[in-house]
């Protein structure tokens, strides 16, 4: 039952507050928010809130518009927010996804040590960098036909394995092995594939990373060791970028299908970014198959970028690829919308789970789960800002049952990017970094500032929030002692 009121939210438990239906005519469901009284000054600065209220409107939509602590304001949904709609009545929309289709991270672990890599960050993040090309527009070392291109957003990781670029056990730990299915690159445009036949194997621009990170703190010993995650002062590596030109270039050609669509079918919607179609319709269907198209890229993207990655280790440290023990924890999309079953309401529904900014959590037992994490849970992958910490943490049934598997995604921006460029000096922000350790290349160094810490909310109190709610308990916590940016 309500704990008590805030505005218009009414609060559920300490890190749960509710909107309800009431709140605005058409909601067809309420929105849930999940944070803590200090976080909620933070959201209420600006109209997310309005958002998940304005996603409550979705025709078909069940359960809870669902928003996660690191919530800032995003085109149609928020980032940070999640909703299911089944797929029997309900819609796809764009803007539950993002233009930055697949946007998603990937963890290796190492067998080193920080005492074996720091003497070598410099060379190492230096090699990384010429190796795998970032930067806006970044073009990579892969030129594709427009033939191996198709096949590419067929196969997505696998292609990228079969091409030399990784090894099989990749796609074991990898969401849906790399390879969403009903791909058509049919339904991709000319533009979107003439975008991304240059591109991958980069990171591109924004807050895209790769970063090295060391094993701080261990809090649950025997799920971490699952992961591979033995001991402090363990190096990691992770890669953070999505479908580049390929994906933004697939969501700005639907977003004006569904704009048709939504007057062809007689939608009504309180804001016109969240233009949608039915999930059976033509439109829907359309979008599907091309968004599948462009998740398979982003795949086998992390994939090329995983491949090149452990030649600059093993080049720089002058060790076999085999002695590093550079396996695959896990990668995860968190810009998406995927088919699943859920049990909602004491009923079994197939929905379409748009995670926009949001990452799948999935519980123990999963059968989606790689065999090795059965036990243990989905590892949940949330990197904070370039001067901090990220965490890893693992899925629970409570996920399951009140967020359709999902949980936060990083940390959020307190600050927009323009916002950040006005207000901070890159140059500022890259002494800051050297004062901390960390060794980092950037394309520009003015376009540190967009990435600062300060214009991020501090991923230790997002990841406080998820555990304590129960979808997302903690497993690891590490800091970066090597980055690159886009």
């Amino acid at each position: 039952m309500p704990a008590g009121k805030k505005g218009k939210l009414i609060k559920i438990d300490d890190y749960r507050w509710a909107i309800p239906k009431t709140y605005k005519q058409g909601m067809r469901v309420p929105g849930l928010i999940f944070a803590d009284e200090k976080m909620l000054a933070h959201i209420e600065e600006e109209q997310a809130l309005e958002q998940v209220a304005n996603v409550a409107f979705l025709p078909g939509i069940v359960g809870y518009s669902l928003a996660m602590p690191d919530i800032h304001w995003g085109y149609g949904f928020p980032i940070g927010g999640v909703a299911a709609t089944q797929v029997r009545d309900g819609v796809i929309s764009p803007g539950g996804v993002g233009f930055d289709i697949n946007c998603g991270v990937r963890l290796l672990r190492t067998n080193l040590t920080v005492d074996e890599v720091k003497p070598r960050i410099e060379e190492l993040i230096s090699d990384l960098f010429t190796n795998i090309p970032s930067g806006l527009g970044s073009e990579g070392k892969i030129k594709l036909t427009s033939k191996q291109l198709d096949k590419l957003m067929l196969k997505g990781a696998a292609w990228a394995v079969e091409s030399g670029y990784g090894e099989p056990e990749d796609l074991e730990y990898t969401e849906e092995r790399g390879c969403l299915q009903g791909a058509d690159p049919a339904k991709v445009s000319v533009k979107a594939k003439n975008r991304g036949m240059p591109q991958p194997g980069t990171l591109g621009s924004g807050n895209h990373f790769l970063e090295i990170q060391v094993v701080e703190e261990i809090y649950n010993l025997e799920i971490a060791h699952a992961f591979g995650v033995e001991v402090k002062e363990q190096i990691l590596l992770l890669i953070h970028t999505g479908s580049r030109g390929l994906g933004h270039q697939v969501c700005d050609d639907y977003l004006k299908t569904m704009g048709a669509a939504v007057k062809k079918y007689g939608i009504e919607l309180p804001d016109r970014q969240l233009a949608c179609a039915p999930i059976k319709s033509p439109e829907g269907q359309a979008y599907l198959a091309a968004m599948a198209c462009a998740a398979n890229y982003a795949w086998a993207n992390r994939q090329c970028i995983t491949h090149w990655a452990r030649e600059s280790f093993s080049r720089v440290l002058s060790k076999k690829r085999s002695s590093l023990g550079m396996g695959l924890i896990y990668d995860v999309a968190h810009n998406i919308a995927k088919i699943e079953k859920h049990y909602i309401e004491g009923k079994n529904l197939t929905v379409c789970v748009h995670r926009k900014g949001a990452t799948r959590a999935f519980p123990p037992k999963h059968p989606d789960l790689p065999r090795a994490y059965r036990k243990a849970g989905q590892p949940v992958l949330i990197p904070g800002d370039m001067g901090r910490y990220s965490y890893i943490a693992v899925g629970t049934d409570r996920a399951m049952e009140e967020t359709f598997g999902s949980t936060c995604h990083g940390a959020g921006r307190l600050q927009s990017r323009s916002a950040a460029k006005r207000s901070i000096r890159g140059a500022d922000i890259a002494d800051e970094l050297t004062a901390k350790g960390i060794t980092f290349q950037v394309a520009s160094i003015a376009s540190l500032a967009e990435e600062a810490s300060a214009v991020y909310k501090d991923v230790a109190e997002v990841v406080h929030i998820t555990e304590a709610a129960g979808i997302s308990p903690r497993v690891a916590k590490t800091r970066p002692i090597g980055v690159i940016k886009g």
